[in-house]
C-alpha cells in the first residue's frame, strides 16, 4: 500500500494540537502562562499586578474599565490556572477550528467582559480568571451546533451533547462549592450562546484533500 501523501497527513492531524490551526488559542494560552509567571514574582494573591488588574467592582466604577480585561488572564494559584487552560486548550481548539480564529478572539473577549460585568453586579467581590470566557466559548460552540444540530454527524451531536452535560456539570459545581464566581461563568455562557446563534460556519478551517490525497491512503 502507498504512503499517505503529505497534505494528507497534515490534514488527519488530530484536530485539538495546538499549531498553525489554532493560533489565537495558542497566543492565549501563553499570555495567561506568562501572566501567571509574573503574579509568580510578583506575588499570587496580593502582588502589585493582582492589585493593578483583578475584577473590583467599585475600581471599575470609578472608571478603571481595563480590570473587565485583565482579570481574564489572572489566576489564584497554580490549580485554578491548570484548570482554566485546559479547559481553554480544549474548547477552544474546537472553536478555532470550527468557526475560525477571529471569531475566537471576538467571543474570548466580549464573553470574557459579559463575564466580568456579571460577577460586577451580581458577587460584588473581587474576582479573576479566564473560566467566564472560557464558558463563553463553550456557550457558543453548543448554540452553533444546536442551530446545525439537523446537519450533524453522530459524531457531533456527541460533541454537543458532552458540551452541555460539561456546562451543566461545572454550573452545578460552581453553586455547591463556595469560593467559584458562578455569576462570571453564567454571565460569560449566556453571551457565548447568544453570539453563538450568529456566527456562520468557517468552512475555511479544515480544508478538504485534494482527491488525488486519497489514493493509497484508505
Amino acid at each position: 500500500m502507498a504512503s499517505c501523501p503529505k497534505r494528507c497527513r497534515r490534514d488527519t492531524i488530530p484536530p485539538m494540537l495546538l499549531g498553525r490551526r489554532t493560533p489565537v488559542t495558542t497566543f492565549l494560552l501563553i499570555a495567561i502562562g506568562v501572566c501567571f509567571a509574573a503574579q509568580y514574582l510578583t506575588g499570587l494573591e496580593d502582588g502589585p499586578l493582582v492589585q493593578l488588574g483583578i475584577n473590583y467592582g467599585p475600581a471599575v466604577r470609578q472608571g478603571q474599565y481595563w480590570r473587565l480585561v485583565t482579570s481574564m488572564f489572572l489566576h489564584g494559584g497554580l490549580l485554578h490556572v491548570a484548570l482554566n487552560a485546559w479547559g481553554l486548550y480544549q474548547l477552544g481548539s474546537l472553536f478555532e477550528l470550527l468557526l475560525g480564529s477571529s471569531r475566537l478572539l471576538l467571543v474570548y473577549f466580549v464573553t470574557g467582559i459579559a463575564g466580568s460585568l456579571a460577577s460586577d453586579i451580581f458577587t460584588r467581590a473581587p474576582s479573576l480568571g479566564a473560566s467566564g470566557a472560557i464558558f463563553g466559548v463553550m456557550g457558543a460552540l453548543i448554540a452553533f451546533l444546536l442551530r446545525r444540530r439537523g446537519a450533524l454527524t453522530p459524531q457531533g451531536k456527541s460533541i454537543l451533547m458532552q458540551l452541555v452535560g460539561w456546562a451543566v456539570i461545572n454550573v452545578f459545581f460552581g453553586f455547591s462549592t463556595p469560593g467559584i464566581d458562578n455569576s462570571a461563568h453564567l454571565g460569560g455562557c449566556a453571551a457565548g450562546l447568544l453570539l453563538g446563534f450568529f456566527l456562520p460556519e468557517h468552512r475555511a478551517a479544515i480544508p478538504a484533500p485534494e482527491p488525488r490525497d486519497y489514493r493509497g491512503g484508505l
